[in-house]
């Protein structure tokens, strides 16, 4: 247990592993640190976590404070993922860390929202992780049936939009620090929720900023669901070791 964004309780944080690079792993939109054993995800990269190759380390998410909040204005929405960002940063982190030896090597995972978490965390912290893997995500939280008026907070939450405008020494050590592995299907759901459009459009993105990235676009039988993501993370998941 790890006290909780904004001081709102204890969180948990659910281990998978012994030993290997540590990855943290975001669930979906609102889901708990239960979820990556719940739906299968831990059996598809069983024999990496039982090699020692990585360790997962599953929170809970805090989107029913923050994006999935629909009564709050984008503005308060940005602010209360900053709230689960402090968290991970402050108090996950360092955990995981104490916890596999000091390893500085943490990657970000996740799919869905949980894939908007991995890469937003990335991008803005690459001075602490250097890879993320994502599945299946959506890189624009404006579509999540936002309204309000915009703000630095929102701004700099927004993937599709800041990264549009990064340069200099930032975009640099971006360039130096950081790979990100996209994934996503061409299946049921991964229009629909705009994932495929959107992870397709942030590829570009990267390419054109020159930001370490792969896309993998999986056919039309994989669709935006668990099925999905547990074939995907037995691919990529055990990269990382």
């Amino acid at each position: 247990m790890i006290p909780g964004p904004g001081g709102h309780g204890d969180r948990d944080v659910v281990v998978h592993g012994h030993w290997g690079r540590p990855v943290i792993w975001f669930p979906a939109e609102t889901g708990d640190a239960w979820e990556f054993e719940r739906n299968g995800m831990l059996d598809a990269v069983r024999p990496a976590v039982d090699e020692g190759r990585i360790t997962v380390f599953c929170v809970s998410a805090w989107n029913a404070q923050s994006w999935s909040a629909r009564w709050k204005s984008q503005h308060d929405r940005a602010l209360a993922h900053l709230d689960y960002e402090g968290w991970l940063t402050g108090g996950v982190l360092p955990f995981v860390r104490d916890r596999c030896g000091g390893r500085d090597d943490v990657a970000l995972a996740g799919p869905s929202m949980g894939a908007f978490q991995a890469v937003l965390l990335g991008l803005r912290q690459a001075h602490l992780f250097h890879r993320v893997i994502a599945f299946s995500g959506g890189y624009d939280p404006w579509q999540w049936h936002a309204w309000g008026e915009g703000s630095a907070e929102t701004y700099l939450t927004n993937p599709s939009d800041f990264l549009r405008h990064v340069g200099g020494e930032h975009l640099e050590h971006l360039r130096r620090s950081l790979q990100l592995t996209l994934v996503v299907g061409s299946g049921q759901w991964e229009d629909t929720t705009g994932a495929l459009a959107s992870t397709r459009s942030l590829a570009a993105v990267l390419a054109d900023k020159g930001i370490p990235h792969d896309l993998h676009v999986w056919g039309p039988e994989w669709p935006h669901d668990w099925v999905s993501w547990r074939a995907q993370a037995a691919v990529y998941l055990p990269q990382l070791g």
